[in-house]
């Protein structure tokens, strides 16, 4: 019996097709794993200072738990120039990140993100900056699939909590920052010497993102010196990098991620005092800022 020529080439192909089909059908859906070299993935970790256990004795998120931490995925600092409204042409640093929700619920994600300089001393705060942000996007994802959000958006919907055993959703934004103390086409001349006498990000070698609201992790401290004085501690996610070659060069591939760390880091948040216990409840539960 001679077998038929053309349904024996669709039965070859058939399992190409349909591993084609799920692989786009995850990647729409915001489900698809990390498979670039240059991501790296960074699990919840425990602290001595967390008010309860992550984990149960299987390595599964406690539900009960009185802390939930997200798991991140990021790229090393990347750089892109861009004609900001009002600025001008400017060199913007971004981080692109993901942030997948392995807890029993949805949780709301917040953050903050801080560039920090070891070496220059120099504190570079996460900036909203639209036309970077779409400027990030036609380079990163073009066809639009994984929805990058910014700062601001990826707050307005709980992070989804992903089941166990299934591939999880991760939510991705950007941060971004920008560099003060270069200077800018508009810099009037005075300006251009100031900034010429401070240093620049470029000039680092050392420094560290540090990423809060990745988990409702906090501890109450007392500050240094003064007992009276009481500390708000997140749990914080920091990032560690580290520039090789010249700094000047501004070359993407010259700053290399070199460890993570899971920490406590002092913030502003303060919390709300506790209700008397006569009084009126409020209509609304009282915020932390």
């Amino acid at each position: 019996m001679v077998a038929d020529p053309v349904r024996h080439k669709r039965s070859r192909f058939a399992p190409l097709t349909l591993l084609l089909g799920m692989a786009m059908s995850l990647a729409l859906a915001g489900l698809a794993p990390a498979r670039n070299p240059n991501e790296r993935e960074i699990k919840p970790a425990p602290n001595a200072l967390d008010p309860d256990e992550i984990y149960d004795k299987d390595g599964n998120p406690k539900a009960d738990s009185k802390i939930w931490v997200l798991d991140v995925r990021f790229k090393p600092l990347r750089s892109i120039k861009v004609n900001v409204p009002g600025r001008g042409e400017q060199v913007c640093y971004y981080l692109w990140y993901q942030v997948i929700n392995k807890t029993a619920k949805p949780q709301i994600f917040v953050p903050n993100f801080e560039l920090v300089t070891h070496d220059t001393r120099m504190i570079y705060r996460d900036e909203i900056l639209p036309t970077v942000l779409d400027a990030i996007i036609d380079l990163e994802d073009p066809s639009g699939i994984l929805k990058i959000k910014s700062s601001n958006s990826i707050t307005r919907d709980p992070i989804p909590a992903s089941r166990p055993q299934a591939i999880p959703r991760a939510i991705t934004g950007i941060a971004i920052f920008t560099d003060p103390n270069e200077p800018l086409p508009r810099d009037a001349p005075q300006d251009k010497q100031r900034k010429a006498k401070m240093p620049k990000l470029s000039d680092s070698n050392f420094f560290s993102i540090f990423i809060a609201g990745l988990s409702n992790g906090y501890a109450v401290t007392e500050a240094i010196g003064d007992a009276k004085k009481e500390i708000v501690r997140r749990k914080t996610l920091q990032l560690k990098f580290r520039r090789f070659g010249d700094g000047a060069l501004r070359r993407d591939e010259d700053i290399r991620y070199i460890g993570h760390e899971w920490l406590y880091r002092a913030s502003d948040l303060e919390i709300p005092p506790e209700p008397d216990k006569g009084a009126k409840p409020p209509e609304k539960p009282p915020l932390m800022r």
